[in-house]
């Protein structure tokens, strides 16, 4: 094959690869198939619960999953009757809460969740961890980590042998799969491609929230909680907007059309 040849392709397989987001309605482009991705999070979730205290039988740990069920049962309804069922093909939602004091939560793509114990003195309430989950859920949704993921994996490997890179889950394509999906230390990877994602999981999130009964008027409340933990920026937030931009654009979003249309019953 020559180069042009496989710069047709490449281009071929770009175009069929976009789609666009729920709820905001953004073009993306996800190179990389979900089901392999969802593939390879069973196997890295389980290995991280495995190399980590798994808090169970205790309110805290009762409460993520809790929370948790009825943000994925609210999105599970929404993503069926609005045309969206592909987003949450092959799904298989858990939660669960490890004994770890960073400030930090995560949803790899399956629906594959973990929550940090570090973060709850933050979340301070029920409708507190309603706003992380429903962040970190949105992500999945969005497939930002296979937006990123296959930024990285042209990067490494020239925009060649993708499906081949993720299918040999060599150390390099896991290590890159856990920075994708903020598992890894160093999540500070494509940060601002990573904040224009982190921006829109903050609106499908309060959507998110909002259906599964929780009051979204009340995250702004959260993140100025967030803000105040000063210079040493918590991980959670290593690769997300500066807290005024944020909490503004929560805001507006919470006064929009957009929100209404899709939270109104």
């Amino acid at each position: 094959m020559t180069r042009f040849q496989a710069i047709i392709i490449f281009v071929v397989i770009t175009i069929l690869s976009c789609k666009k987001v729920p709820i905001t309605g953004r073009n993306q482009m996800n190179l990389l198939p979900e089901k392999d991705l969802i593939s390879m999070s069973k196997s890295e979730y389980t290995s991280f619960l495995d190399a980590h205290q798994v808090v169970e039988n205790t309110e805290e740990a009762d409460l993520v999953k809790r929370v948790g069920k009825k943000i994925s049962d609210a999105v599970t309804v929404y993503m069926n009757a609005h045309g969206h069922a592909s987003r949450i093909a092959g799904f298989s939602w858990e939660f669960n809460l490890v004994e770890d004091k960073a400030i930090n939560a995560w949803c790899m793509p399956g629906g594959k969740v973990c929550v940090y114990t570090g973060i709850l003195p933050l979340t301070l309430d029920e409708n507190g961890l309603a706003v992380v989950l429903g962040h970190e859920v949105a992500h999945a949704i969005a497939r930002h980590g296979n937006e990123r993921m296959s930024q990285g994996l042209m990067v490494q490997f020239g925009g060649a042998a993708l499906n081949i890179a993720v299918s040999d889950k060599s150390a390099e394509t896991q290590n890159l799969f856990n920075q994708a999906y903020g598992v890894s230390a160093q999540a500070g990877v494509m940060l601002s491609f990573s904040r224009k994602n982190e921006l829109e999981s903050d609106k499908l999130g309060l959507v998110f929230m909002q259906l599964a009964g929780y009051d979204a008027s009340k995250a702004p409340l959260f993140w100025e909680r967030m803000s105040k933990k000063g210079a040493g920026q918590p991980e959670f937030l290593s690769t997300h907007p500066s807290d005024e931009r944020r909490i503004k654009e929560i805001n507006e979003f919470l006064n929009s059309g957009t929100f209404l249309k899709h939270t109104s019953k």
